[in-house]
């Protein structure tokens, strides 16, 4: 995949919150830390550093939202982040992105953490950001 298809996709799922742009994507494949998984369609993007998986972003587009596709990459994110020597996963989540914080529960990640106000949304106020985290394997 292309920086410029990532941003799309993610442009597109993040609809209500400022989304990456292919710059950002480039700058972030360009990282020999950094992995990806899946498709046009539903990607995870991470990175594993001493031990430490970070989740950077997950995003699905819209038109094929719950289909399984998130909980498939969120899957093959947790394996190759173990392949690369992860023993501890990361991530945040908005805390109103109710969907995908269900879904890192479903994964056994649990909240260890919250920055309040950060993310800032067009059309409203600024919502926490949770800190997520689970041992490996």
């Amino acid at each position: 995949m292309t920086p410029d298809t990532l941003a799309h996709t993610h442009a597109a799922a993040f609809a209500n919150a400022r989304p990456w742009s292919s710059d950002e994507f480039r700058d972030l494949l360009s990282d020999r830390f950094t992995f990806l998984v899946g498709d046009a369609q539903c990607f995870a993007l991470g990175r594993v550093i001493v031990g430490e998986a970070e989740l950077l972003t997950l995003a699905t587009h819209p038109k094929v939202q719950r289909q399984g596709l998130a909980r498939e990459r969120m899957s093959r994110w947790l394996s190759r982040a173990i392949d690369l020597g992860g023993n501890t996963a990361f991530l945040e989540v908005g805390a109103d992105n109710f969907a995908a914080v269900q879904l890192y529960d479903a994964f056994g990640f649990a909240q260890v953490g919250c920055r309040r106000g950060y993310y800032p949304r067009e059309s409203g106020p600024a919502v926490d950001a949770l800190v997520l985290s689970r041992p490996l394997p």
